[in-house]
């Protein structure tokens, strides 16, 4: 067995089995994430989530579409996981995300499809919004691993974390894949009803970056391992560009890897929000690319065409 990726040699040594035990266990008074709901999704019960003892998925394919050494040639084996532990009001996932379209998935099901992604020569298992469904994740993951699962994880999250749960991962995720969605708790909390988002957002980042560090490359141009933090620029300045890059640049690395987004479109409830019922303009993005040459943040990826759903990003720095 080798120790690439990282799950195969936490799984040999018995330290996967461990944590899967552990956080499993915290679902009878549930604190994986920052909101510590405290209710027994075990038993049934569901917080902020929605999501009692088994997770549930909306899809799950080989995805083109993500950023070039995620996706790959041969694409990104991505599970979209149903509900989130936030609720923005302009997700353009909102179907499965707030209104929690999909099915439940027994843990030996979801092993399979791990596997069958892999049968398909994905690159790599794509975890979206794993956040709140993390335990159940794990549990999966030990039965794939006896199927033969070796391709790498993607932790693609809101960035909405704990801290805490995250330490744990520390040998079985290579890759993480982590939004800074907003630099205002104020702004955090009405658009995405969480106070508490810039706060914690930096401490998981951060202990994103302790794990991982900086982005590391095979010759195809790959991602083994390393940290891609996705900024999403919303109109109107609401998103806090330079406070974030300001943070990345001095708190993280100036070597970081970006992938500066210009997608946003107002689907869901945003047209109730006059500050984000619009599309995002191009001059706003224009501006949200000079905050990364003012911190010298010069590593990943920028967008070629605005409101583009589908990633078509170019390098920030070309190689």
């Amino acid at each position: 067995m080798l120790d690439y990726p990282s799950y195969l040699k936490s799984s040999k040594s018995g330290k996967l089995k461990v944590v899967v035990e552990q956080l499993y266990g915290r679902l009878k008074s549930c604190d994986v994430c920052p909101r510590r709901c405290k209710i027994n999704r075990l038993e049934g019960t569901i917080g902020f989530c929605k999501t009692a003892r088994l997770p549930k998925v909306y899809s799950f394919m080989c995805h083109h579409g993500e950023e070039p050494p995620v996706s790959g040639k041969k694409g990104s084996g991505t599970i979209f996981f149903s509900y989130c532990n936030m609720g923005c009001v302009y997700c353009q996932n909102y179907e499965f995300s707030q209104l929690g379209k999909g099915r439940e998935y027994e843990f030996a099901e979801l092993a399979q499809v791990m596997l069958n992604l892999q049968e398909s020569g994905c690159h790599n298992i794509n975890l979206v919004t794993p956040t709140h469904v993390l335990p159940q994740i794990l549990k999966a993951l030990e039965i794939a691993i006896e199927g033969g699962l070796n391709i790498p994880l993607v932790y693609n999250t809101s960035g909405y974390e704990s801290a805490k749960t995250l330490k744990l991962l520390e040998g079985i995720v290579d890759i993480y894949l982590a939004d800074m969605r907003y630099a205002d708790s104020a702004i955090s909390q009405k658009f995405s009803h969480v106070p508490d988002y810039p706060e914690r957002n930096r401490e998981a980042i951060k202990e994103m970056q302790r794990q991982v560090g900086i982005a590391e490359f095979d010759k195809e141009g790959l991602i083994r391992r390393g940290l891609i933090i996705r900024h999403l620029v919303l109109p109107n300045q609401v998103s806090g560009t330079d406070k974030i890059m300001q943070f990345i640049a001095r708190d993280i690395s100036e070597d970081t890897y970006i992938s500066l987004m210009s997608q946003y479109l107002p689907y869901y409830q945003a047209s109730g929000f006059p500050e984000i019922s619009r599309r995002l303009k191009n001059g706003e993005y224009e501006e949200a690319k000079k905050i990364l040459e003012k911190y010298n943040l010069l590593n990943g990826w920028i967008q070629e065409s605005y409101g583009s759903e589908r990633f078509a990003g170019v390098n920030i720095k070309p190689v």
